[in-house]
């Protein structure tokens, strides 16, 4: 018999973190849901053990990525409709630790095609694409008892949508927006994200 044992060496710029908020830099595009947020985020969404995340509008696939870094047993699925941003996401999971995370087309649409392991998520988390005609709609009608549906809104059509749903659904509303500090001349100040209107959901 053989034993044989292997030392991982994660090497420098690996992130080796499994607490949600990787840095921004992780996923190679600027337009993602930042670190601070992509934290607050997760922690609404509360993945367990064993759970399945829909991530609606993945765009570089950080959420479904953060959620599956989670639990070894939790899965998700991601679903963009940019097929070059979809390509995107697949090596970020790969290179993040997570290379079963599921890559699928545009929601709604490809609901229909996500296989029956993955077909009922505990958590949707909607962060592109919330206007779309009856996306959150048949996000919430795809959602098992007692699952929870999380939307940030960057605009204000989806801020306005994310209200509604909130007086006839109930669940939590929060408003958030992130400043970093950067140079300006010899100096630092403050540079302000974009503000997100988040809302969070549970399915009765």
């Amino acid at each position: 018999m053989n034993v044989v044992a292997i030392e991982c060496d994660t090497g420098p710029g690996i992130q080796r973190a499994l607490v949600p908020g990787l840095p921004d830099e992780a996923y190679g595009d600027s337009q993602l849901t930042k670190q601070e947020v992509r934290a607050v985020t997760l922690a609404a969404l509360a993945p367990l053990p064993g759970e399945v995340l829909w991530d609606v509008g993945a765009g570089t696939g950080s959420i479904a990525i953060e959620w599956m870094r989670a639990h070894p047993s939790c899965r998700a699925v991601a679903f963009e409709q940019d097929p070059a941003r979809s390509e995107r996401l697949r090596g970020n999971a790969s290179s993040l630790g997570v290379p079963s995370l599921h890559a699928a087309g545009a929601a709604p649409g490809a609901f229909a095609d996500v296989p029956a392991a993955l077909a009922i998520p505990d958590a949707i988390m909607v962060g592109g694409g919330a206007t779309a005609l009856g996306l959150l709609d048949a996000c919430w009608d795809r959602l098992r008892p007692g699952g929870r549906l999380v939307v940030n809104a960057v605009t204000t059509e989806s801020e306005s949508l994310v209200l509604r749903w909130h007086g006839t659904h109930g669940g939590m509303l929060r408003r958030m927006q992130v400043h970093r500090a950067a140079p300006l001349g010899a100096f630092t100040t403050w540079r302000p994200h974009m503000p997100v209107t988040q809302w969070k959901g549970t399915k009765p």
